[in-house]
């Protein structure tokens, strides 16, 4: 697929059913899969009653639910008091398969691989989850408010070494990485310019876990940060960084391959018309995300089928589309072992996404922990198990459970013979929960089963 091919004003078009893109259960799984974390079928049924533009309305405005946020919090106190932050993945787990708000998590998740930060070095939980909850602030809602956030957030300050950034000896990471991953791209500043910006954030530091800025090791004097000279006090700085044309077409260009397709990089062409409605409606990000998600493209062949799974859409998504729970500590620790744990990101570019999931070892390692995790005594599919579930959902026999079971994971129909081998697997002597299982494990390795 090349990008240039796509016309930008069709693909911003809002979509509307046709007998090329009819609106049908397979359209309403594709936007729930990526809008979210998969579907029940019940889900579907809703989805496919309300249409597109009232469900992505719904996702991108969540309404408090007084409940699941008391829920929530209790379990974060649970985690917090053991002062692990390696805990801390058992509890966004916990949340990422019982929130009731998918796209408000799933972006959550976004913002956690865009401005990267490790517990590996941080090592202190409740700044972690104080990030955390940060990023869930402002997931839909104000870029430029969430980048001045996080750049006084004591969880940056402590993994871009901000906090040792003083006037007689600035220390350019955080500097570098606003411009560089977080605001503009490689190619849209120069060296000098991250010279000068770091000296606008000295004395930026922690007291007592708080950001504090101290004006004794702030450099008050003249800078020139991309083309703008001053003492450039507090978060003008920031300011002068956002206001760079490049900043929402950077942007814009990361939700592109988050929500809608992996590879090739979409063309600036592409981007621009959205790029030039996220500078025009204030860096509102729930926009922009609406706008992709309603769009002419969002429900073509250039988009179905067009993501790699990361692990949790993998595993979260698996569990959520057949109502599962199971062991939130296990399943935070499935997620490190597949290459994504949470607070954990591998460096400050993040995960890299896509293809980078997939190799031969991970591909054993995936299909190995979706296997366990279904075979787990703690897994149970709406509090029962798989052969109770499928029962729930009419699929009595072989062929309606693999028909079911596909409808809901894939996003691209596998050819006949795995069908068949799905079937024969369902159909053998022993236990139906147990051959249903084994047809979700056999399942898991087909190359259909790791894209969405």
């Amino acid at each position: 697929m090349k990008t240039t091919a796509i016309d930008p004003t069709w693909a911003w078009l809002p979509y509307r059913a046709s007998e090329e893109q009819p609106w049908n259960r397979g359209r309403a799984a594709h936007l729930l899969r990526r809008a979210g974390f998969g579907a029940t079928s019940q889900e579907i049924d809703a989805a496919v009653e309300k249409g597109p533009e009232e469900i992505v309305a719904d996702l991108v405005s969540p309404r408090l639910d007084a409940a699941f946020e008391l829920e929530s919090d209790a379990f974060a106190k649970t985690i917090l008091a053991s002062g692990d932050p390696k805990n801390l993945s058992a509890w966004w787990s916990y949340v990422m398969l019982r929130t009731p708000h998918p796209l408000l998590e799933k972006t959550t998740l976004f913002w956690h691989g865009h401005f990267a930060t490790s517990a590996a070095k941080v090592e202190d939980a409740e700044t972690m989850y104080n990030q955390n909850r940060l990023f869930r602030q402002f997931a839909l809602g104000d870029f430029g408010k969430l980048t001045h956030a996080i750049s006084r957030d004591p969880a940056m300050l402590t993994y871009l070494d901000s906090i040792t950034n003083r006037k007689a000896h600035p220390n350019e990471n955080y500097a570098r990485e606003l411009m560089e991953l977080f605001c503009l791209g490689e190619g849209n500043y120069s060296e000098n310019d991250i010279q000068e910006l770091a000296r606008c954030f000295t004395g930026w530091e922690i007291r007592r876990g708080k950001f504090r800025f101290n004006q004794f090791q702030h450099d008050p004097g003249m800078k020139s940060v991309l083309g703008h000279s001053g003492p450039l006090p507090e978060g003008k700085s920031i300011d002068v960084v956002l206001d760079q044309p490049a900043a929402p077409q950077f942007i814009v260009s990361k939700l592109i391959r988050y929500f809608m397709f992996d590879e090739p990089a979409a063309s600036d062409e592409l981007v621009e018309p959205l790029a030039n409605e996220l500078r025009e409606h204030e860096w509102d990000i729930s926009h922009v995300v609406r706008r992709m998600l309603t769009s002419q493209l969002f429900y073509s062949e250039h988009v179905i089928g067009r993501k790699v799974r990361s692990p949790v859409d993998l595993v979260v998504g698996l569990l959520r589309t057949l109502e599962g729970s199971t062991n939130a500590y296990q399943l935070g620790d499935d997620l490190n072992q597949l290459g994504q744990g949470l607070f954990y990101p591998p460096n400050v570019k993040g995960w890299d996404g896509g293809r980078a999931w997939i190799n031969s070892s991970t591909l054993l390692g995936r299909a190995n922990v979706i296997g366990r995790i279904i075979r787990d005594e703690n897994t149970r599919f709406a509090s029962g198990n798989l052969n109770e579930y499928f029962n729930r959902l009419d699929a009595n026999s072989a062929p309606a459970i693999v028909d079911k079971l596909l409808e809901l994971t894939l996003a691209v129909q596998p050819p006949q013979t795995v069908k068949e081998q799905l079937v024969e697997v369902i159909n053998r002597n022993g236990d139906r929960s147990e051959r249903i299982a084994e047809a979700i494990h056999a399942l898991s390795t087909i190359p259909e089963f790791q894209v969405m």
